[in-house]
């Protein structure tokens, strides 16, 4: 019984492709999805210049974990130098070679960046990775891509 319909699944035709009682809107449709990936990352950066659209940032879970301790630090303590222990790693340049690595690494580091958005960061060097990270997490990004060929401070 369980290969019967398994076999009827298959079998069965996709549904028909949504469409709207609106000419236009099937238009406009049809015209979109004819767009190359180049065309569309345009059309979206002018419809959001175009209609006020704010982009949105991510919150980090590093500041909000920072908070705590900050409020734990309010007692009088001796005034000495403090050492830094927030950086932000800025991808300063990078060797001609190594420019796919480093894009493919961008877009796995920053969550919800399409290919092309990974490309237009890295060729808008210098420009900062991650904001906000605690030194060990800086360092080791850091590391990673300066094996990649990229030159990477910290800040």
């Amino acid at each position: 019984m369980a290969t019967e319909t398994a076999t009827a699944k298959s079998s069965t035709p996709p549904p028909p492709p949504a469409t709207s009682k609106d000419q236009t809107i099937n238009r406009l449709v049809d015209d979109i999805s004819g767009l190359t990936l180049l065309q569309a990352s345009d059309l979206v950066t002018l419809l959001k210049s175009r209609l006020n659209i704010q982009e949105i940032a991510m919150p980090s879970a590093a500041p909000a974990a920072a908070a705590p301790a900050a409020a734990a630090s309010d007692e009088p303590a001796e005034e000495k130098p403090k050492e830094k222990t927030v950086f932000n790693v800025k991808l300063e340049s990078f060797e001609a070679g190594a420019k796919p690595k480093i894009i493919r690494e961008v877009k796995a580091l920053i969550p919800g960046l399409t290919l092309i958005d990974a490309k237009k960061f890295v060729e808008a060097v210098p420009k900062n990775l991650k904001e906000s990270l605690p030194k060990d997490e800086a360092e080791k990004l850091q590391k990673a891509f300066q094996a990649l060929g990229a030159v990477v401070t910290l800040e």
